[in-house]
């Protein structure tokens, strides 16, 4: 019986295994979304509850912050941060493919070995804890 490719999420990246700078988990990951979609319903209050004003908020949210605050206000919150792969600045234009890729919810649910969603690996991202 052979070893594992990795032994655990982000090694081939060359990422630590806990801690600063280790791969975001699912539970911080599903945390900052409640965050940031609870705090997209509450703003759509002023416009009736929309649904579409709901994920229109939760996209500008998104398209703000990151490239703001290297996250949305949950994955701040949480101890998280959003960087390109090499750990530079996401830039404005990665920050709005990956918001359109996780409205369409899809590739948010889908991930490689290193648990990054395809709208990760589409925008050359990846979720890290700060």
């Amino acid at each position: 019986m052979t070893q594992s490719a990795q032994d655990y999420p982000g090694e081939r990246l060359g990422l630590p295994r806990e801690g600063s700078g280790s791969i975001a988990r699912i539970g911080r990951r599903a945390g900052a979304l409640f965050i940031d979609y609870g705090a997209a319903y509450l703003i759509s209050g002023f416009f009736g509850w929309d649904p579409l004003a709901i994920l229109a908020i939760f996209a500008g949210i998104q398209i703000v912050f990151i490239p703001t605050l290297q996250g949305s206000p949950g994955h701040r919150i949480l101890g998280l941060r959003l960087v390109r792969l090499d750990g530079a600045w996401t830039g404005l234009w990665r920050p709005v493919v990956r918001t359109l890729l996780l409205v369409v919810v899809v590739p948010a649910v889908i991930w490689d070995a290193d648990q990054r969603g395809l709208h990760d690996k589409a925008a050359g991202t990846i979720l890290l804890r700060a």
